[in-house]
């Protein structure tokens, strides 16, 4: 026989044992590699993750009953900001617009879930990230992830302080100091601020105003453990809202965990996320 002819065989025999390639996602033409389809989302009631529900499109890998409606495109919609005055920010724990969407928050930055990247990622799910230095620690690359998947990065001091008090000079210190770390790690500066656990005052405003940020960011519900919790009496999520969801809590579930549930909130709202920077 010659040599094509064993060639040919060989290849032949390789095809009739169903042998698979085994080193990857087979390439598709041009060079892009298929895309991966393992569930990185939780597997059933027990919170796992691994390779269960394969082949499932993402929502329904992380627990969703129907794919998150997209929010409006931001071309068309002016910012919602509006100065009360001179030498001040704004302060807002809402947006006021006739969009049904809701904003998503993340303080701190003491918990390094990997499977919330992977949430974020495969949702495209907007969030906003307010850091604080001391908390993140070496944890910054978690975040560079984060960013990469599209989060936004914002300021929340850098040691975590009530600032409610202080004397300027220690709130700016506190402020303009995470503005030039973050800026070092990111390359960015950000124009969001949140106040550690929420407290403020009129010499915060202006230490904000002076290092650069645009506006003071609060909260109209958090969620906490397995549920939400309102501000001012209110019982139920509306349009506009801004939702904080805090981090650092080991003994109850997880990030992603409370995303998935805030989300499945969401929707039976009525409402969608989008992204607090668009509106601002």
């Amino acid at each position: 026989m010659t040599r094509q002819g064993l060639l040919a065989a060989a290849l032949a025999a390789v095809l009739l044992t169903g042998c698979a390639w085994s080193g990857g996602p087979l390439a598709r033409p041009g060079g892009e590699a298929a895309e991966r389809t393992g569930s990185y989302g939780p597997g059933g009631a027990g919170g796992s993750y691994g390779p269960e529900g394969a082949g499932e499109r993402p929502y329904r890998r992380w627990g969703l009953a129907a794919p998150l409606t997209p929010a409006p495109k931001p071309a068309a919609r002016p910012s919602a900001l509006r100065p009360p005055g001179p030498g001040r920010l704004p302060v807002l724990d809402r947006v006021r617009t006739p969009d049904r969407v809701v904003f998503l928050t993340y303080d701190d930055g003491a918990e390094k879930d990997p499977h919330f990247v992977d949430l974020v990622r495969e949702l495209r799910l907007p969030v906003t990230m307010f850091l604080t230095d001391s908390v993140v620690g070496p944890g910054y690359g978690h975040f560079a992830r984060l960013r990469s998947v599209g989060a936004s990065i914002q300021n929340h001091t850098l040691d975590h302080p009530a600032l409610r008090g202080l004397p300027y000079a220690g709130q700016r210190a506190e402020i303009c100091g995470q503005q030039d770390k973050l800026r070092a790690r990111f390359g960015v500066r950000p124009r969001l601020f949140r106040p550690p656990y929420g407290t403020y005052d009129t010499t915060t405003l202006r230490a904000a105003r002076d290092c650069g940020l645009a506006a003071v960011v609060l909260w109209r519900a958090s969620a906490r453990g397995g549920g939400l919790t309102f501000t001012e009496g209110e019982r139920g999520l509306r349009a506009g809202d801004i939702v904080s969801v805090p981090s650092g809590e080991p003994a109850g579930p997880t990030l992603t965990e409370r995303t998935t549930r805030l989300l499945r909130e969401i929707q039976r709202g009525g409402l969608t996320v989008g992204r607090l920077e668009d509106y601002l």
